[in-house]
């Protein structure tokens, strides 16, 4: 073979023709088939050469979102992990060194039934593997940081009752759960219960709002959720036993109403109309009936026109005038309920035995002594999860995208139980609000955190609270609970006052397009409605930076509906202005926070 592979082409291909047409025996026939006969022109050098394979080549790098974990979490997601290659369209795996974490898809999480301990171990190294399309692999080191959940989580044990926790918000969970329900029913099944014929005229419109607000003790029992799915809690009576409603607890209406800083049923509200001409309820009251008039057209048939365009209006809760009662119900509803039960009661010190000068006592038989109930309320009413500060404002506000965690997307399964528990596992109303106004800024000289300031205020508070339990407090002590208190409200007055520079901005740049084919008539009562229906509840807040005339002369400026006549546009959007400057003035907002919000 040696001597064979040395011999000149041309003298080779004679060898071979003389063995196949010359040597016809049984060896060399055998010896003939075994040779390659493409260099001499054979049959086969008709077949094309194979085409090259673009090189795949190896992952360069792996980056991980998040590089820490609170303790206590079972199934918790990491982060997502994201490869660099040089080939486009690859696909990759990937593979943890330590068996306390696994990775589905390219999220890493805790394995099922695993959880960390701060304590025993502050971090965790661990090795990532990327093997991709044809085997090419690589390696990372990461080190995982893991939190102290006493630290970082609103959670506290029960000093009176061994191994159970003292917090406990559940009824104002369920009031968040009511307005959410009303919302969800305004703007997605009232409209098919028309066409059903379920209501057939304007009292039983009225009776089915009322239904959320003013929520009999039958109905409560058997209010299913619909707002959002996979929750713990099939019904509201699941998330809280007694029964709850709105209408007892909205300001003015509290059985404890007179121990609010003003009498809101007989004088001081403001903002809608002449101050007094209404009360918090009796706003409730004027916009179901704007509601069910609206209703009452589907019904009859008659078509609706805005006085912006002339154009039908379609939705049963916009208004012709230019705003929208969804927005504007949810939206005062949060403010009149929420933050006014928060700011004026479980969270104040102007009245003995009552917020934060409450019985400092165990509440019979249960595991949390009477004042530290009274703050778990005042935090149930700003409607953050358990676990806040774990997520990034990108996640709070739903905005997650693929550098955030997908499980973390507005809430999070913290146990892993594939279900949401509404009481500790979900964020509602205004504790989204604060991180959308984060995000907001996050690229600006002076970015705000409220949704850092105002959580750490309240585990600082609470932990003042869970230290010493069943013991009254001292000066100091009572002193630094106050302190904390200061720094919540300060920071939830913020990040609403933000948010209604936000709807002030959208409200005019919407108004900017009157008259053109990019105006669009349903954005901007949208806008002008979360504007107005934010603004409304400022005042309830003892505490507000903003004065009773100051709040007044706003809502002068910034109107009950907004102005969607074209001779009078640029008016009113400079009276926009002024009405944003007195909030940014009170607040001592940053001036590029204001224009970018």
């Amino acid at each position: 073979m040696y001597i064979m592979r040395t011999i000149k082409i041309d003298t080779y291909c004679k060898f071979i023709w003389w063995i196949m047409n010359i040597k016809k025996s049984a060896l060399t026939l055998a010896l003939a088939s075994s040779l390659t006969l493409t260099a001499c022109g054979g049959s086969s050098s008709n077949t094309p050469e194979p085409k090259k394979e673009e090189l795949n080549t190896a992952p360069t790098n792996i980056t991980l979102s998040n590089m820490a974990i609170a303790e206590n979490l079972k199934t918790a997601t990491l982060g997502n992990l994201t490869t660099v290659d040089a080939n486009s369209n690859d696909t990759f795996s990937y593979s943890v060194s330590d068996a306390r974490f696994v990775v589905t898809g390219s999220e890493l999480k805790l394995a099922e039934g695993v959880e960390l301990d701060f304590e025993t171990e502050k971090t965790i190294e661990i090795e990532v593997t990327v093997t991709d399309s044809t085997s090419n692999k690589f390696t990372k080191a990461f080190t995982v940081e893991v939190t102290d959940t006493a630290e970082d989580t609103y959670n506290f044990d029960s000093k009176f009752i061994t191994g159970e926790s003292s917090v406990s918000y559940s009824g104002q969970i369920a009031r968040h759960a009511l307005i959410a329900e009303l919302n969800h029913y305004i703007g997605s099944q009232l409209q098919a219960d028309l066409d059903d014929g379920k209501l057939t005229d304007r009292q039983a419109i009225l009776d089915k709002l009322n239904s959320f607000y003013n929520t009999s003790e039958e109905q409560y029992d058997n209010f299913p959720i619909t707002f959002m799915t996979d929750t713990e809690q099939e019904n509201i009576a699941s998330i809280s036993g007694s029964p709850k409603n709105l209408s007892s607890k909205i300001a003015g209406n509290d059985n404890k109403a007179m121990d609010q800083h003003k009498d809101w049923n007989n004088a001081g509200f403001a903002g809608w109309g002449e101050t007094s001409s209404t009360t918090p309820e009796g706003l409730v009251n004027i916009l179901f009936g704007q509601l069910a008039d609206n209703a009452e057209q589907v019904i009859l048939g008659s078509t609706r026109l805005d006085i912006a365009n002339n154009e039908e209006i379609t939705k049963i809760y916009l208004n012709a005038d230019g705003t929208d009662l969804k927005q504007l119900i949810q939206k005062f509803l949060l403010m009149a309920v929420a933050y006014s039960q928060a700011t004026d009661d479980y969270l104040d010190d102007a009245n003995e035995n009552k917020g934060l000068k409450s019985d400092f006592s165990q509440d019979g038989t249960k595991a949390y002594s009477k004042l530290e109930h009274q703050f778990d309320e005042g935090f149930g009413y700003f409607g953050a999860s358990r676990e806040y500060l774990a997520y990034n404002d990108n996640e709070l506000s739903g905005k997650a995208s693929d550098k955030d965690r997908a499980a973390w997307n507005k809430n999070h399964d913290t146990n892993g139980d594939k279900k949401f528990d509404l009481k500790s596992e979900v964020n509602f109303g205004n504790s989204v609000n604060a991180a959308k106004r984060d995000r907001g800024t996050a690229g600006n000289a002076m970015p705000t955190n409220y949704t850092k300031q105002i959580m750490e205020a309240f585990i600082a508070g609470r932990k003042i609270l869970s230290d010493n339990a069943g013991t009254a407090l001292t000066t100091e002590q009572f002193d630094a609970l106050i302190a904390q208190r200061d720094i919540i409200v300060d920071g939830w007055e913020r990040a609403i006052a933000a948010t209604v520079v936000h709807y002030i901005n959208d409200t005019k740049a919407d108004l900017d397009k009157l008259g053109t084919d990019d105006f669009n008539f349903a954005d901007t009562a949208k806008h002008f409605s979360e504007l107005k229906g934010f603004a409304l509840g400022l005042q309830f807040n003892p505490h507000s930076k903003i004065s009773d005339e100051d709040f007044e002369l706003f809502h002068t400026l910034i109107r009950n509906k907004p102005e969607l006549q074209s001779e009078n546009i640029e008016a009113y959007q400079a009276d926009l202005i002024k009405a944003r400057d007195i909030i940014a003035k009170a607040l001592s907002f940053n001036a590029e926070n204001v224009e970018n919000w």
